[in-house]
Parts: C-alpha cells; sequence; structure tokens
C-alpha cells in the first residue's frame, strides 16, 4: 500500500506534552494522531450521511405530504429498542 504525508501541523509546547502524556504503552505520537484523525474522518462520514438522510427525509415529506407523528415514531423505537435488548439477554 502507497502512503503519503500529511502536512506538518504546528502546536503548542503544552498541547504537545499533554499529548505525550497520555500515549499508550509502544504507542508513538504518529500512531495517536494517525488514529485520532481516522476516528474524525470516519464521524464526519456518517455525520454528512445523517444529514444526507435527513435531507432526503425532509424532500420526500414535502413530495409527499407524508407526516408521521413524533409520538408513533418514538413508540416504534421504543419497541425496537425493547425487542433488541430482550434478543441481546438471551
Amino acid at each position: 500500500m502507497k502512503t503519503s504525508n500529511l502536512p506538518a501541523v504546528r502546536v503548542s509546547d503544552d498541547l504537545r506534552s499533554a499529548a505525550e502524556g497520555v500515549l499508550a504503552e509502544g504507542e508513538s505520537l504518529s500512531s495517536l494522531i494517525e488514529s485520532s484523525l481516522r476516528r474524525a474522518v470516519e464521524y464526519r462520514q456518517i455525520q454528512a450521511a445523517f444529514v444526507a438522510r435527513a435531507d432526503a427525509a425532509r424532500d420526500e415529506k414535502r413530495r409527499s405530504g407524508v407526516v408521521h407523528p413524533a409520538s408513533r415514531v418514538h413508540a416504534e423505537l421504543r419497541a425496537m429498542t425493547a425487542a433488541r435488548r430482550k434478543q441481546m439477554l438471551k
């Protein structure tokens, strides 16, 4: 796999010391930065997908005029959660 470098990031001495202070045994500052970047990218991708689904739902509501009452949606979500919880406890 081909790799590439990211731009150097300037940080305060305090932040660098704090980062070095939380490294796990055998972990490097570079690996901490890489894993943090991976999590941030994944989080933003999840956020973007959520916004896209919300926009699509809004557009579908506008197109169809169908509205689902929050109380019914909440009840369905509670039922789904209870069923999943029951399944996991088996």
